[in-house]
């Protein structure tokens, strides 16, 4: 397959869409990427704090990311990772434990002694315990509550793992738990970027438009149609684009609203639940308790976890002050998602203050709080998704999907992104 003169269009600026326009130019297709906010990054866009840009989501890099240290190489940005060890913490019922090493976990008192063995044992073999079994069609509540037992389950796990999916997170195939486990440990080295996820963004858009691509932000998409082997695009201005191949990254409801009836009814069937996410951002004039990642367990917050990001980004990237998200994954209809976030912000803030009041936190410590929602973050996956899962290529169509519904088994994330965005160019140029 020859890629002269051919042009691909590709929906949504985030991670995905990016890398995929910059394979796509690599391979001498001619690329448009077309973002409707006024900022690329999806997940990964960022704001202005002062004399500096802080991402609204928190992001790092594993050293198991393969295809995103790969792409992070091919920009020159890979030395930029600065690695550091990271720690867990676990707070249950207001209590501050460390959760890092088997020492940890035996003075773990919200689980008895035995319980606390059966952990840290089943904890140790469970990658290889999943081997070989067909866990994809395997309940996430089944599999784990046979292995570490009613208490563990129930006390513990469920609260934990549950705050990602909500009261659905049993039944999720347990097939995402294991591939999870397999990128994160409780103690491990991430990576984060000099510059932060900004210097990523921007060096695939310089790489795009180095290459002939063209990046094009604030265009709204009004409508998508196909019209035999061609595509499309009409924008919110009602400028018409066509090209030869047309790559949707937005979610599969997003791309159902845009398209028109012949495509929508092309598209595939799959009503998939998606969660989103409220993220507050704390600025503090002191650091917490020095974990990376500390999920929050029946502690009076409506937070279900707490990252200190600057345990891995440093203080220097926030001008000296320590940066916390505190996040809770909730469907875009409730409540909680459509509240305003000023009021959002001051609850918040008074939860983080009493949660960590025995640190010494106090009202004073907190200098600034700013809140950020995105209501797809991950779909709720059914059992046997695997054999559901849509195909990427939309039959009779020039359309290919590339949404977070295809990473699945992986965990979603910049390094499952940026590896469907090979395979969605790989099946565009035959490489």
């Amino acid at each position: 397959m020859t890629a002269n003169g051919r042009h691909a269009v590709v929906i949504g600026g985030g991670i995905c869409g990016l890398a995929t326009s910059h394979r796509l130019a690599q391979a001498g297709i001619r690329v448009t990427l077309l973002e409707g906010s006024d900022q690329l990054g999806g997940l990964g866009t960022f704001f202005p704090w002062r004399d500096r840009w802080v991402e609204r989501f928190y992001h790092c890099v594993m050293p198991t990311d393969d295809n995103l240290l790969g792409l992070l190489g091919e920009l020159g940005l890979r030395d930029a990772i600065r690695w550091r060890p990271t720690r867990m913490g676990m707070i249950v019922d207001g209590a501050h434990h460390p959760f890092n090493s088997a020492l940890d976990l035996l003075r773990f008192r919200p689980l008895g002694p035995l319980d606390r063995i059966r952990f840290g044992a089943i904890s140790l073999l469970l990658r290889r315990l999943g081997k070989g079994r067909d866990l994809d069609t395997t309940r996430t509540e089944d599999w784990l509550r046979g292995l570490y037992g009613d208490k563990v389950w129930e006390d513990l796990l469920a609260p934990m793992f549950g705050s990602k999916f909500g009261p659905s997170f049993g039944n999720v195939p347990a097939l995402y738990l294991w591939q999870r486990l397999g990128r994160e440990r409780n103690v491990a080295t991430r990576g984060y970027p000099e510059g932060g996820y900004k210097s990523l963004i921007d060096g695939l858009r310089a790489s795009i438009e180095s290459q002939g691509g063209t990046v094009r932000t604030s265009v709204p998409v009004r409508q998508v149609s196909s019209h035999g082997d061609r595509a499309r695009i009409t924008l919110a201005d009602n400028e018409v684009l066509e090209a030869d191949h047309l790559v949707s990254t937005v979610s599969l409801p997003l791309l159902r609203g845009l398209a028109d009836a012949d495509l929508a009814a092309r598209l595939p069937g799959l009503q998939l639940p998606y969660q989103g996410v409220v993220n507050a951002l704390f600025f503090l004039r002191r650091p917490l308790a020095g974990h990376y990642w500390t999920p929050v367990l029946r502690s009076g917050t409506e937070f279900d976890g707490v990252i200190e990001m600057s345990e891995l980004a440093g203080v220097e990237a926030y001008g000296g002050r320590h940066l916390v998200y505190a996040m809770h994954y909730t469907d875009r209809d409730s409540a909680l998602y459509r509240e305003d976030s000023a009021a959002i912000a001051a609850r918040w803030t008074d939860q983080l203050v009493d949660l960590y009041a025995g640190l010494g936190l106090t009202a004073e410590d907190v200098e600034d709080v700013q809140v950020f929602k995105a209501p797809f973050v991950e779909p709720v996956y059914p059992l046997g998704f695997l054999t559901r899962q849509p195909p990427i290529e939309v039959a009779d169509t020039p359309l290919l999907l590339a949404t977070t519904a295809h990473v699945y088994p992986e965990v979603t994330s910049w390094n499952s992104s940026v590896g469907l965005a090979n395979r969605v160019a790989t099946i565009l140029t035959g490489a």
